[in-house]
């Protein structure tokens, strides 16, 4: 199909992010006339590290993005994990965890990625920052969009490329509690400065149900903190009060051993403390009429999983494409959920089916899991074997059709 022949049709993306600006780069090369719209001032910097591996990676090579990205790369070398003391006991590489692969894996910083996907875009795509969708009208030939700004527009299509808690998801399917599913972790990130010298490492501190992680990748630079908790029931009560979040974590960590004084401290002083439970999105269907979600406001993997980038940036990929290699919306969308439901679900099952290394919730997990980190030939042999297999099968349990040839 050669879309010279037919009018571009006129897309809204809320979102840019990750997934956001993935589809707009896709869609503007198929001939889209695009429209994204962001909350923010503009694409956030900084940020923690994410990974781009196996399916995803091949994504941005078809993106060229692979020379940016390489250089970006802040390559963690090694994760060490110590006891309730703060003694050592054993470390691992990245890829043993993971089940990537060593040389080929990316590691960059969330907003170097998004940077990387937004610089390329910004003189031709339209981007509206400092706004958001007020109201949608989907009335069969069109979506009528008024904005926070008042502005009004009427698009072809809208796509919904705005998180976890997606509002456009929000406005089209209904309040989020039905496809949220909570994995029973609270957590508190943050940034503060490095005064060990740690360098390309995380660290990791465990108690049964409790993990403290100092992360960085330059000396020179911030490092990351974060304090991690399992806890029953939702609450409910911090989520809007930020004094209720930085008392809920301060009561979690109460030892003063390792750097655990230190670590409340930072997030207790931090001005970008990022408070949330640790979560997936599961829906039904991801589209309604001229409507449609991309990447976490879909299927949001959790930070467990090692991969919502990553599945975030096929998801992109894989709707921009049936878009354009289909006629009607309806038929491409339906199209889209074939194809990556079952990639999306594998890797959504890499933060349920386990995790007990990083995050091992009970007395005989860390008990194994330590004895295991003191023999390095068993831990070569169990993270061979177990969920890192898995993972690697994960990552690149999806073959890409080239959608250029059929445009």
């Amino acid at each position: 199909m050669n879309h010279a022949s037919r009018p571009a049709r006129r897309v809204l993306i809320s979102g840019a992010s990750i997934a956001g600006p993935a589809l707009a780069h896709w869609l503007d090369r198929y001939g889209f006339e695009v429209t994204v719209v962001e909350k923010a001032s503009a694409v956030r910097g900084g940020g923690y590290a994410v990974d781009i591996r196996g399916t995803a990676r091949e994504v941005v090579g078809r993106m060229g993005l692979l020379p940016r990205l390489r250089e970006a790369h802040v390559d963690t070398q090694r994760i060490t994990f110590v006891d309730a003391a703060g003694e050592l006991v054993g470390s691992l590489e990245p890829e043993q965890m993971t089940g990537g692969e060593a040389g080929l894996d990316l590691e960059v910083r969330r907003g170097d990625l998004a940077d990387a996907l937004y610089t390329p875009l910004r003189d031709r795509v339209e981007f509206l920052f400092d706004d958001s969708i007020a109201t949608l009208d989907d009335d069969g030939d069109a979506v009528h969009v008024v904005f926070d700004s008042g502005t009004r527009r009427t698009f072809d299509l809208v796509l919904g490329a705005d998180g976890l808690h997606s509002h456009t998801r929000r406005l089209v399917f209904g309040p989020e509690e039905p496809f949220h599913r909570y994995l029973g972790h609270v957590f508190a990130g943050f940034t503060m400065p490095n005064e060990s010298g740690l360098a390309h490492e995380g660290v990791i501190w465990n108690e049964p149900g409790r993990s403290a992680v100092l992360y960085a990748h330059e000396p020179s630079e911030l490092m990351h903190g974060f304090l991690t908790f399992t806890q029953e029931t939702l609450p409910f009560a911090a989520f809007r009060d930020p004094k209720a979040q930085r008392e809920l974590v301060t009561a979690r960590f109460p030892e003063r051993v390792w750097h655990l004084p230190r670590l409340v401290e930072a997030m207790l002083e931090a001005d970008d403390l990022f408070f949330d439970i640790v979560s997936q999105i599961h829906m039904p269907t991801w589209s309604r009429g001229r409507v449609a979600l991309a990447g976490d406001a879909a299927h949001a993997t959790s930070f467990l999983s090692g991969q919502g980038s990553s599945v975030s940036l096929v998801g992109a990929y894989v709707l921009a494409g049936e878009l354009a290699t289909h006629a009607d919306h309806g038929d491409a969308f339906a199209a889209y959920e074939r194809t990556m439901r079952p990639f999306a679900e594998r890797n959504q099952a890499l933060a349920t089916g386990g995790g007990t290394v990083v995050t091992p919730t009970t007395r005989e997990e860390l008990d194994a899991r330590n004895a295991m980190l003191r023999d390095p030939r068993a831990a070569t042999e169990a993270m061979a074997t177990a969920g890192a297999a898995e993972g690697r099968a994960a990552h690149s349990g999806l073959a890409l059709t080239d959608y250029s040839a059929a445009v």
